[in-house]
């Protein structure tokens, strides 16, 4: 089983996704934690180069590109090993940032970055995704600024799906609109957000 997190920085997916591996691992599961971009020797230097550049700008074709390098590698390397030996592999993050952020934030359109990271994962898709939000419920400056926020990350993933599910005449997009997705807020409020992670993905 491969599950992802997806969501703005600051939503408490990285430490959802710990959780959850720590849970399953205490079930009697093999489980694989990775993170986007790194997980291997290349990831973590395009991590660099993108993530702590220093003064000067990554062009928004090149940023994405060099993602998709490293989820390349990624799924060859970790991912995919992973699957084929029965374990679960968690990962923060994977295409889905990709659309958000290079398809919608950076203006390249979500087709065109669906479909590079679709190459360059070779279809690979997770079978569950979560998606983090904020607490509602907050009427603070900072949790708004983060709900707005939260919502256009989410609504470049769902019109990626909408779309996806539009042009299903090729397998990989097939694919995409399959997989199934949950909008959360993973940092708790009414419901604990790891319970209903669980409960929703792995006792249907």
């Amino acid at each position: 089983m491969f599950v992802s997190l997806e969501g703005l920085d600051g939503v408490g997916k990285s430490t959802q996704a710990r959780r959850l591996a720590e849970r399953l691992r205490a079930a009697g599961h093999e489980v694989v934690e990775c993170r986007e971009p790194g997980g291997t020797a290349l990831g973590e230097r395009v991590r660099a180069l993108v993530l702590d550049h220093g003064d000067w700008d990554v062009a928004p074709r090149a940023e994405a590109l060099l993602f998709a390098a490293s989820r390349a590698q990624l799924v060859a390397d970790v991912i995919a090993p992973a699957l084929e030996r029965g374990a679960w592999v968690v990962c923060d993050r994977y295409l889905d940032s990709s659309v958000a952020f290079q398809g919608g934030g950076r203006g390249l359109g979500l087709d065109t970055i669906r479909d590079v990271s679709l190459f360059a994962t070779g279809g690979l898709l997770p079978d569950r995704t979560v998606a983090g939000n904020v607490n509602r419920d907050s009427d603070s400056d900072l949790a708004t600024q983060f709900l707005v926020a939260s919502k256009k990350f989410a609504n470049g993933i769902t019109l990626s799906v909408e779309q996806a599910m539009a042009g299903s005449e090729t397998v990989g997009r097939a694919s995409y609109a399959l997989s199934r997705r949950l909008s959360v807020d993973l940092k708790g409020g009414s419901v604990n957000g790891l319970s209903l992670i669980y409960r929703t993905f792995f006792n249907d």
